[in-house]
């Protein structure tokens, strides 16, 4: 459970707004320190102090910033009560009047990393409160999967880097942001399993939880999964993509995105978002020439677009498809750097309709090409396979 943060503060308005931001950002109800440690209670008995050392953040009223105990040197405090205030980071003094230059002196006394000014920053504060709860370290790694042409394969390997990350301890979520894909919850056999659908969160606007996000998603295989429901066809706004993408990342770990292939601003929004972006195209030439238009639209927002060939094998193969390209070439021809060729496995159809999802089997080929990528890609050396 997160802790509370903690309010120091002796102005009734000012406490009023923060409990109010507190609110917003869905925190626990925070501890409120009422004034510093002055006058006969010094540090030892002030009823702020053990949170003061605990508390992933500490909001102090301009107001109370020039209690004495604050800033003051390490010793006995003024009042006999044991030493001053420690410093600590995660410290920022809250006030209202732009026009007092003191507001900066006083920020430098309490050793705030920040002085923060309402109303104007109010949404700023709302969000750093939220992170400072959940405890927000690094971001996902957050990879998108796209098809070089229908059936290329790209649900498939996004429900596997999904499975094989979660099975190597990797906090993990899969997203599946194409509502005409199918739902990704039905490759993992979890279209039954209770949780929110993108349906329930459409409106979802300003900022989402990372943890309160993947709670209310389905849970399957070690992993939550964001995706469709049986339902019509639903618009997911833009800003509710961005709003729960960045919950998703927020919250750490990997992030898994199933991605279509039209481009339009919903999408794009997860395209601004992503750190690697992986194309799935089959080793054929026509393949290559729809791959190229996919991978000319998406390399317009992606940072970091790569190919992944898909070998020939299978009922492909025995209908002739075949052209014989070899990984490279197909890379070459694309203009991308070549993540890898993913290879064909047998049965893995055959598992889907049994409800084992794709990468499930660990000794499988599209298990193991999982696994070298995310060998590499989370360890910073790269991603070729």
């Amino acid at each position: 459970m997160a802790e509370n943060i903690l309010i120091v503060t002796e102005d009734a308005e000012l406490l009023d707004d923060l409990l109010r931001l507190c609110a917003a950002a869905g925190t626990p109800e925070p501890q409120v320190a009422h004034g510093g440690p002055a006058g006969a209670v010094g540090w030892a008995a002030w009823s702020g102090a053990t949170q003061w050392e605990r508390a992933p953040l500490v909001l102090v009223g301009d107001d109370c910033a020039a209690a004495s105990g604050f800033g003051e040197p390490p010793g006995p405090g003024p009042s006999g009560g044991g030493p001053a205030v420690p410093r600590r980071p995660g410290v920022l003094l809250v006030g209202r009047d732009w026009d007092d230059p003191g507001v900066w002196e006083r920020g430098v006394r309490v050793g705030a990393e920040s002085v923060v000014l309402l109303p104007d920053a109010e949404a700023w504060l709302t969000d750093r409160i939220a992170d400072a709860v959940e405890g927000v370290g690094q971001s996902a790694l957050t990879v998108g999967v796209v098809g070089g042409r229908g059936g290329a394969g790209a649900s498939t390997l996004a429900c596997a880097l999904a499975v094989t990350a979660a099975r190597a301890g990797e906090r993990t979520m899969l997203i599946d942001a194409d509502p005409l894909g199918g739902g990704v919850d039905i490759l993992l056999g979890a279209e039954r399993t209770r949780g929110l659908r993108w349906p329930d969160l459409a409106q979802a606007r300003g900022r989402v939880g990372g943890s309160a996000l993947a709670e209310s998603l389905p849970h399957t295989h070690d992993l939550h999964v964001l995706s469709w429901d049986r339902g019509e066809h639903a618009v997911v706004p833009a800003d509710a993509m961005r709003s729960v993408l960045g919950a998703a990342r927020r919250r750490g770990g990997v992030v898994v995105v199933d991605l279509p292939r039209q481009v339009d601003e919903t999408v794009a929004e997860v395209l601004v978002q992503l750190d690697l972006g992986l194309a799935v195209v089959p080793a054929e030439l026509r393949a290559v020439a729809a791959a190229h238009r996919v991978a000319d639209r998406m390399r317009l927002a992606v940072r970091d677009l790569r190919a992944v060939v898909r070998s020939p094998g299978g009922p492909r193969t025995e209908r002739g498809y075949d052209s014989g390209l070899e990984d490279t070439e197909v890379a070459r021809l694309l203009g991308l750097p070549l993540a890898g060729e993913l290879p064909w496995e047998r049965g893995l159809l055959e598992g889907v309709d049994k409800g084992t999802p794709p990468g499930f089997a660990k000794d499988g080929a599209l298990a193991r090409f999982c696994g070298r990528f995310w060998e590499r890609a989370l360890s910073g050396g790269g991603v070729a396979v």
